[in-house]
C-alpha cells in the first residue's frame, strides 16, 4: 500500500468514527445536520480535545455519511430491522450501536465505490472503540446480511 493510499485509508477511518459520533449526537440531542457538520468541522475533525488528538478525517466522506445516513434514515432502519433476530427491535439496541449500523448500512447502500469487505471491516473496527468482542461480531454479522441483500453481486 502506498503512503498516499494509507493516508486516504486512515482519513476515511477517522471520518467513519466521527460520522458514528455525529449520528449518535444527532439522535441524542436532535442537533440539526448542518449545525452538526459545522460543529465537527470546526471543533472535532483533526482537533485535540482534552489531550486526545483526533486524526485528520476525509471531510467530504464524513459529510456524505452523516447527511446520507440521516436523509435515508427510514430506508436504512428498515434494512437493519429486517436483519434483527426475532424479538429484537432497533429501539432495543444501544444508541451507539444504532449509529454504527446506520453509518455502515448507508455505505453499503450508497457508496458502491467502497468494497463490501472494507465497509464491514471498518465498522467492526469502529465498534471496537465502543464495545466488546460479542457486539463487534454482531456488527459484522448484521452488516454482512445487509450487504448480501443490497449488493448481491459483491
Amino acid at each position: 500500500m502506498s503512503s498516499r493510499t494509507a493516508a486516504r485509508s486512515k482519513a476515511r477511518a477517522a471520518a467513519r468514527l466521527a460520522a458514528t459520533q455525529a449520528l449518535y449526537q444527532h439522535e441524542m440531542e436532535g442537533t440539526p445536520v448542518p449545525r452538526l457538520l459545522h460543529e465537527f468541522h470546526q471543533h472535532r475533525l483533526g482537533a485535540t480535545i482534552e489531550d486526545a488528538e483526533y486524526a485528520e478525517a476525509d471531510v467530504a466522506f464524513f459529510d456524505d455519511i452523516v447527511t446520507g445516513a440521516t436523509a435515508r434514515g427510514a430506508e436504512i432502519d428498515s434494512a437493519i430491522r429486517q436483519k434483527l433476530a426475532s424479538g429484537w427491535t432497533l429501539e432495543r439496541l444501544d444508541k451507539s450501536m444504532r449509529a454504527i449500523l446506520r453509518a455502515g448500512t448507508y455505505e453499503l447502500l450508497a457508496r458502491v465505490d467502497v468494497p463490501v469487505a472494507t465497509v464491514i471491516s471498518e465498522y467492526v473496527d469502529v465498534a471496537h472503540a465502543f464495545f466488546e468482542k460479542r457486539e463487534t461480531g454482531f456488527v459484522n454479522g448484521l452488516l454482512d446480511g445487509i450487504a448480501k441483500d443490497v449488493r448481491p453481486a459483491s
